[in-house]
Order: C-alpha cells, then structure tokens, then sequence
C-alpha cells in the first residue's frame, strides 16, 4: 500500500499514544534491531558495551590505552597508505617513535581538505572495489567539499558512538527519536513497507521531511511534532531556533519533545536559551564531522563544554592567526585513516581530572536563503544539489545582487548543460548561474573563510 494510506495514518497516531508507544519502542529495542543489525552484517550493540566498558575506566588510567590506539592508526597508515608511506620516507618519520611519546605525531605535518582532494584514492588503504565502504561528502561549512570512506569498522564505531551518547544522557533505545530530513520536491509516495521503513522501526526513528522554514513549513513541523511526541529530537540548531521563534510568537511556549539534541553547525548560547525556554526541553550539543564522526558530546550536567571520546580519536590544538584550530586524528576508520586533519573548527582543548574537554565552538555555520519568497535553510540547498540535480563539487550563492548568483564548481565528468537544466526545473528563475573554478569563490571574514552564502 501507499505510505499515505489512511490506515497508516490511524497506525502512526495510535502508536504514539501509551501503551502501544512504548510495546514499540520495545519491540524496536529487543527485536527489531538485533534482527536489522544481522541482516546489514554490522556488529554494533557490542561496540556500545565496549565503549560502556572503556568510560567506566578513570581518565588518568586509560590514556596509555589512547596513546597505544594512536600510535597503531599512524602505523598502520605509514605501512598500508600511499600518501603517508611517501610522506613519513621523505620527513624521514618513524611511527614507531609514538609508542614512545605521543608528542612526536608533532612532526607529521597537517592533513587539509586541500590535501584529501589532490590525493584522492592515494589516502586510501585498499581499492574501493576490494572493501566494503560508506562514502560521506563533507558539508563545506568550514572549506570546499571533499569525500570521506568509511570501511565496515570505522561505521560501526561511528554509529556505536551516537547510540552510546544517547543511553547516556538517558536515551535508551525503547524511547523514540525523531531525525529532520530534506524533503525533495519530486519525491513520490513510497510503497509501504520498504527497507527505510524497517530501518526507521529498528532504531525507533521516525523522520521530518521539511524544505522551508518560512510560517507555513514551521506550523507543518509542530504539527508533526505534536503527533509524534519523541523523546530526542535531533536536526541544525538554527531549524529548532527558528521554530522556537514561531512557537513563542503564536502560542507562548510548549513542551512536544523531551531533549534537542544539536548538531551539523553551531549552537549559539542564545539559541540554547530560546529552545529550552520555549519548548521547554534539554539541549544537547555534540560536535562531530563527516571525517571523523561525532568525537565530543555534551555529558557533564554542570557544564556546556563536550566531553571528548578519546576512544576514538586523538585532539589537538593548532594556532591560526591567534586562533585555537581543531586538528584530529581518528582511530578506526583504515579504509582512510586521517592523520592529524585540520578540521578548519576553532574550540579550545582542556585537558581536566576526568577527561577532555571542548569549549568556545567557532565554526560550521549555516545560512538561510529567501528564494521566490520562501526561506531555505541552506543544507536544504545542499541536499538538493548532491541528490537532485548532481555533478555539483561546490557551490556559493551570492546575494549581493537583485538576482542571486549561484557559483558552481562542476564535478571533472559532469556535464554543464544537463547541471543547467536540472537546475531550471528544481529552481526556477531563482539564480543567475555561473559555472566556475574554485578560485572564482568569494572568501569572507578576517580569516578569508569559504561560505556556501556570501551577503556581504
């Protein structure tokens, strides 16, 4: 049947009241998921009990452990990668001399977007066609794009971390979470059930598919929220701020979700302040990045700052122009292990009595778009552009002008005429389009930084 078949309509309310919320949220947790976890061939209940198990271990006691995993991933990596095998032959660089001291991974010099780019399939252990992989696309929100391979492993650990954050800020996976998506404009209603639908009933996930956040879209997002009534919700801090603001001006304040957990761009304190106080809700920021996965998340009750996961990569701080640059350097991820990457985000690293932890989070900011009068947030744009119109490397929109100019740095085997069309039909007469090198962006900021939105 129809995803949108009135009986599935009357399932949806019925199951977001009590009792049968929580039957399916148990059902979810204990069959569901470990049956979905077998079929996809994953293994990550176990890494949830290996990192429960590594954080009940004190700080001062498990670093030997961190700095043995750290100086393994830069091993590995000299013997199995190209790009850092001809690197650490001409620094005349021993891994071995980590093992030792991990402030020698001070002499491998920093890996850049820049980099991965120009290298390509040389950061790679293994071909691609050998190895079972994810591809992520990097957002672009603190430099170009560029794309990131996962083996099996390294997705694992990735998806353990989120699920072991959540449980332990009281997110257990019997309570439901609700995930904000792109909504494309061509999209046909599914037959029910299908693959995503299993997969959302096995993490206990529902999605919102939204495309503007103009009056009507905020109204159509609560009353998704009101229906549904999760236990987390997680999307862009700006999304839940602008609903925020919505709900305050129409109805005062309300309480549909119980925690916000942010993520993809920087949670502003005063955006934090408007959520809780308007929709009455925890806020949980958590700082991760398509490169590396979620690395540091908000578990101290008595401070904002993120907690590290050591167990999963290694911190540092780099100076630029007076400023504190995130540079990491993740532990589980062979297919592409990244060495030292700058993440183009500024945090401080404080090193306390219990662990790491991050605070003054710059970076990763997301625009809003007004096009043909109606806003757009713009990793709604992005979305579009990687899975609707293709081809598209990078883009910038420049609203300087009466007619906003869409800079496009094409992908090597696009075709420009094609790119132009799809564009056309998804955006009609919204942009003045200009196919270019990435040199033609425009840089803003006193730090010269690359902006998908350019309004000055």
């Amino acid at each position: 049947m129809d995803a949108n078949h009135p009986f599935l309509k009357f399932s949806e309310r019925l199951l977001s009241q009590q009792p049968f919320k929580i039957i399916k949220g148990l059902a979810s947790a204990c069959i569901a998921y470990p049956i979905a976890e077998r079929m996809e061939k994953r293994n990550v209940r176990d890494k949830v009990q290996e990192l429960s198990s590594f954080y009940q271990i004190p700080y001062l006691q498990r670093k030997k452990s961190v700095a043995k995993r750290l100086a393994d991933i830069v091993s590995f990596a000299g013997r199995n990668v190209p790009y850092y095998r001809d690197l650490f032959s001409s620094n005349k660089f021993d891994p071995e001399k980590i093992y030792n001291d991990v402030r020698y991974l001070q002499d491998i010099p920093y890996l850049t977007k820049d980099i991965i780019r120009e290298q390509g399939h040389r950061l790679l252990s293994s071909p691609l066609q050998e190895t079972r992989h994810h591809v992520c696309k990097t957002g672009g929100s603190t430099g170009l794009s560029c794309f990131i391979y996962y083996d099996q492993q390294g997705a694992d650990y990735s998806s353990a971390v989120t699920l072991y954050c959540r449980e332990s800020i009281g997110k257990k996976k019997y309570l439901s979470e609700l995930h904000f998506a792109c909504r494309f404009p061509d999209a046909t209603i599914p037959e029910w059930p299908s693959r995503e639908d299993f997969k959302c009933f096995a993490m206990n996930r529902s999605n919102i598919f939204f495309d503007r956040i103009d009056e009507q879209g905020l109204e159509e997002i609560w009353k998704t929220l009101k229906l549904r009534k999760p236990f987390l919700a997680h999307a862009h801090p700006s999304t839940i701020y602008a609903l925020a603001c919505y709900i305050e001006n129409k109805y005062g304040s309300d309480k549909t979700f119980s925690v916000f957990e942010s993520s993809g761009e920087l949670l502003q304190p005063y955006m934090r302040e408007a959520i809780e106080k308007t929709l009455r809700c925890s806020v949980i920021n958590r700082y991760g990045l398509a490169e590396i996965g979620v690395i540091a998340y908000e578990l101290n009750n008595n401070s904002t700052d993120l907690y590290v996961l050591d167990s999963e990569g290694f911190l540092e701080n780099r100076l630029v122009d007076a400023n504190n640059e995130i540079v990491v350097t993740g532990y589980h991820n062979k297919l592409m292990p990244l060495i030292r990457y700058a993440t183009g985000d500024l945090a401080t690293i404080d090193e306390r009595v219990d662990g790491i932890y991050l605070s003054d989070i710059v970076g990763r900011i997301h625009d809003v778009v007004k096009l043909g009068g109606i806003e757009y947030p713009t990793h709604h744009i992005q979305d579009m552009l990687d899975h609707r119109v293709g081809g598209i490397q990078e883009f910038q929109i420049d609203v300087r002008t009466d007619m906003p100019v869409l800079r496009i740095v094409l992908e090597s085997n696009a075709d420009q005429t094609t790119v132009h069309t799809r564009l056309e039909k998804f955006f009609p007469g919204c942009f003045d389009i200009h196919f270019v090198a990435h040199d033609s962006f425009v840089l803003v900021g006193e730090r010269a930084k690359f902006r998908h939105v350019v309004t000055k």
